[in-house]
Parts: structure tokens; C-alpha cells; sequence
């Protein structure tokens, strides 16, 4: 469809997939129910980031069959954020969705975001998840510890339930789109840009096929992203601990000075402590410099190897 009324909104659903082969046709058709009955013009646009299964083939059937439904290929696997990135640029909609294709976020709250937005104006609505129902007990208690972290050392503030799933207008999603980074945290972004949102809260929903691609491995690298995104309290506590090794040190030295013990003991015990401590602080620098390095190459997010959009 690449003429829209222009009496009626247009909603662009942007659909970041990876290896969800089982779960897109379920997706598509729950979300295409919903979006039938609401007074909007509406498109699908799917981000195959680098799927290793039959996803691309899905998304030809589905684009040959709906004209509502475009898709971009990337040539790799680039991650959920530069699948995210891509779709938010190449959509069209005066409101933008971003959902995952798993129907953990549920369809049905896309004509409740859309309805609260015609009534109070606000520029987003976003699903705020009340529960963590069906996930591991270590996840959630990991999950909890990293948003009190995370809130304590930012400068901006994310909520535990906050995800991607949020309906925003077309002046947010330019604004997001303003961020040329290539380390993205879009948890972080959404609330660093600031626009007033509305919450709809949500219970939990387990996954309808496949399984989860986050790892704990994934998650701690994420969150790991996360703060040193949104925050500078790493650099500070190093000079700080800093400091206070060498005070530490002195105060030591004058001991060893007045008072006979083992020295040699002490002496080793002092190296391993503190060559530690600044192997792990020198790694704090390195992830800092690494971003800073990322940044200056100035290569893209991502790169797209087939795509059924012609030009808008």
C-alpha cells in the first residue's frame, strides 16, 4: 500500500525477528486482527536481523500475500537494537510500534495505546509489564538488582516492567532517529529524550512458539551497555578507589616500619589485591575507549541484503 488516506493515521508496526520462524504466523495474524478493527491505516515492517532459519522465507510469503507487510534483510546478525534502528527509520507512520514477534507483548493493547493517545495527547504509551511470571528465579532477582543499579548511578530513570513495546508519535520517533550512535540502549534512550508517556500496565505472557534468544550471557552484556551508555559513576568510583589504595598503601608502609610480622607475606598479598584491582579498573577504561573507538570508525549499524520497500 504506498498511498495512504490522509484523513486517517497511519501505524507502523516495526517487528525486529531473529530466528522466530515458528512464531510469525501466529504474530501476524493476532496482530493483523487487531489492527483491522481499529479506525487507522496500518503496515508491517519486519527487521530480519541475520536469521539462521526459515524467517526470510515467512516474510516473503507474508509480503506476497498482504501489501501491508514490507521487510528488510540484514546480511548478518547486527542485534535487536540496530534491528530496531532500521525500522524505525524506514517507517512511514505518523504513530510508531515497536512489538516483538514472540506475542509476549500482547496485540490487544495496540488499540488501547492508540485510543489513549487520541484522548490525552501525550506522544507515547507504552506497556509496563507487573510481573515476571514464567521466568527463572536468578533472572528475575538479576533483573531487579541491575534496574536498582542502573537507577542509582544514571542520569536518566528505567523501570523494571519498561520494554520496547510502546506506541510513539512522529515526533518522538525522529527525535530517537536523531541519536546516530552505534551503542544504543533504547531503554535509556526512551527516557533520555524525555515526551510525555502514558503507562498500560500488562501481566506477563509466555512465549507461543520457539524460545528465548537473551542468554544470561546476552543480558549482562546488555546491561553492561546500559551503564556505560547513561552513565559515568565507573570512571569516578576508579579514581576514588584509586585514592584510596594509595592511602591504604601509606598507611601500610608506616606499619611494616614500626612493627616487625611477616613481610614478605604481606607484601604478596598486597600485589595480588591491588594488581587485581587495577586490571579491573583498566578494564572499566578499555570498555569506555572501546565505545569511543566504535564511535570515531563511524561504520554503519547495520547492512541491509534484500528488502521488498521501494522508494517512499
Amino acid at each position: 500500500m504506498d498511498v495512504f488516506d490522509a484523513c486517517k493515521d497511519i501505524v507502523t508496526i516495526v517487528v525486529p525477528c531473529f530466528n522466530e520462524e515458528a512464531a510469525l504466523p501466529h504474530f501476524y495474524t493476532a496482530v493483523s486482527e487487531v489492527v483491522q478493527d481499529m479506525p487507522i491505516q496500518y503496515e508491517f515492517h519486519f527487521v530480519n536481523d541475520g536469521s539462521t532459519d526459515g524467517t526470510l522465507e515467512i516474510l516473503h510469503q507474508l509480503s506476497n500475500q498482504d501489501p501491508h507487510v514490507y521487510y528488510d534483510s540484514f546480511s548478518r546478525n547486527f542485534g535487536k537494537e540496530a534491528a530496531m534502528y532500521a525500522g524505525l527509520k524506514a517507517s512511514r507512520g505518523n504513530y510508531v510500534v515497536i512489538m516483538d514477534a514472540d506475542l509476549q507483548h500482547p496485540p490487544k493493547l495496540l488499540k488501547t495505546m492508540y485510543e489513549r493517545l487520541q484522548e490525552s495527547g501525550a506522544d507515547c504509551a507504552a506497556a509496563h509489564r507487573v510481573d515476571r511470571t514464567g521466568e527463572g528465579s536468578l533472572r528475575n532477582f538479576c533483573s531487579r538488582k541491575f534496574y536498582q543499579l542502573i537507577n542509582a548511578i544514571c542520569c536518566v530513570k528505567m523501570d523494571d516492567g519498561a520494554g520496547d513495546y510502546r506506541m510513539m508519535s512522529r515526533q518522538m520517533v525522529d527525535s530517537l532517529l536523531s541519536f546516530h550512535e552505534v551503542n544504543r540502549y533504547s531503554k535509556g534512550l526512551f527516557s533520555y529524550i524525555g515526551f510525555q508517556t502514558i503507562w498500560i500496565d500488562y501481566e506477563n505472557v509466555n512465549r507461543q512458539e520457539g524460545t528465548s534468544k537473551w542468554s544470561m550471557r546476552s543480558l549482562f552484556l546488555y546491561a553492561l551497555e546500559g551503564i556505560t551508555a547513561f552513565s559515568n559513576v565507573p570512571l569516578l568510583l576508579a579514581a576514588v578507589f584509586g585514592l584510596i589504595f594509595c592511602l591504604v598503601g601509606f598507611i601500610i608502609l608506616l606499619y611494616i616500619l614500626f612493627f616487625r610480622f611477616d613481610k614478605v607475606f604481606l607484601i604478596i598479598c598486597l600485589l595480588f589485591f591491588i594488581g587485581g584491582m587495577q586490571m579491573l579498573f583498566t578494564g572499566i577504561f578499555g570498555e569506555y575507549l572501546a565505545k569511543n573507538v566504535a564511535e570515531a570508525r563511524h561504520r554503519p549499524l547495520y547492512i541491509i541484503k534484500e528488502t521488498n520497500r521501494r522508494q517512499y
